[in-house]
């Protein structure tokens, strides 16, 4: 398996905190997401259809840390659209509170694709699949939108942990989009193994771990492999972590590579929960407010009376 590939991110746009300017993000980003892609680019070219699944749901803002940014995906788009012929598109999926047309509205996803024309996709009106395999002798099943089994897919986690601990990650994104048949530890592995992601990359432009936090780093590697080194990053433990425990049995030791200080990094991050859904951090209504005053958007509506 090929190591890990991470790369620093300039921070200079954000001049001391968030920069609403997407324009100055998505140019910042555009060189180092090249960089972090570089050894999957030749498979990519390869593809007739790609589909980016990035970490997308409500209400977070990416300035929190609990989504991933979308001038990441949009930086990923304008190296495809340059380096491949693929149809490419961004996925997600409706809930029960709210469309993912929405959801992609909120956090800046529609206004940015509008300008490669690269389509949204909500997974849960698509087609669905029954696929199977077997993951330590449990049989499991899986229900898994059409798209994601017949495009390359190409995970983008954001950098945080889950509401029970462990790290969200590529393959818990994964599984976030599918139905199946076995306990939830279990679900990331096999969703994982079934799809086949060509790569995932993770945005630590601003990670969370009970704080937001400016960790100015991209990774990119298979997706356990990256989930190990997420999980390393916010001081959580493989051991305890059944899906990253499982997936990573039989693979050697995580190698990383690039110009990151990855102990300093480790340090910088706190450790913490998170914010509730229905109470989100300060940092993330202000930049809500931030944003829709600069873009011109609407507030949810559970952040449209701040605190």
């Amino acid at each position: 398996m090929a190591p890990v590939h991470a790369t620093a991110v300039d921070a200079a746009h954000r001049r001391g905190g968030w920069s609403p300017d997407i324009d100055a993000r998505l140019t910042t980003l555009e060189s180092p997401v090249r960089d972090v892609l570089a050894p999957w680019l030749e498979a990519l070219a390869d593809a007739d259809r790609i589909t980016l699944v990035p970490d997308a749901h409500y209400p977070f803002h990416p300035s929190s840390g609990m989504v991933t940014d979308p001038a990441v995906v949009g930086a990923i788009v304008t190296l495809l659209e340059r380096e491949t012929d693929a149809d490419i598109a961004v996925a997600g999926a409706s809930d029960e509170t709210i469309s993912f047309d929405r959801t992609a509205e909120y956090l800046g996803y529609t206004s940015l694709l509008e300008r490669f024309d690269t389509p949204l996709i909500d997974l849960s009106a698509e087609s669905r699949t029954e696929e199977g395999c077997t993951i330590d002798g449990t049989p499991v099943a899986l229900s898994i939108p059409e798209r994601l089994v017949e495009s390359t897919v190409v995970v983008v986690p954001s950098l945080r942990p889950t509401a029970d601990g462990p790290v969200v990650g590529a393959m818990r994104t994964l599984a976030a989009l599918v139905d199946a048949s076995v306990a939830s530890e279990l679900a990331p592995v096999a969703a994982t193994r079934v799809i086949e992601p060509a790569a995932a990359l993770v945005d630590g432009t601003t990670a969370y771990g009970g704080e937001p936090v400016a960790a100015d780093v991209l990774f990119a590697g298979a997706p356990s492999a990256v989930d190990a080194v997420a999980s390393s990053l916010l001081g959580r433990s493989l051991e305890t972590d059944t899906a990253l425990k499982t997936a990573r049995a039989d693979e050697n030791p995580v190698s990383v590579d690039g110009d990151v200080d990855f102990d300093r990094l480790r340090a910088r991050i706190p450790d913490g929960d998170l914010p509730p859904a229905d109470d989100p951090h300060p940092v993330v209504t202000s930049a809500y407010r931030v944003y829709a005053a600069v873009a011109g958007d609407a507030v949810p509506p559970q952040l449209e009376g701040g605190r």
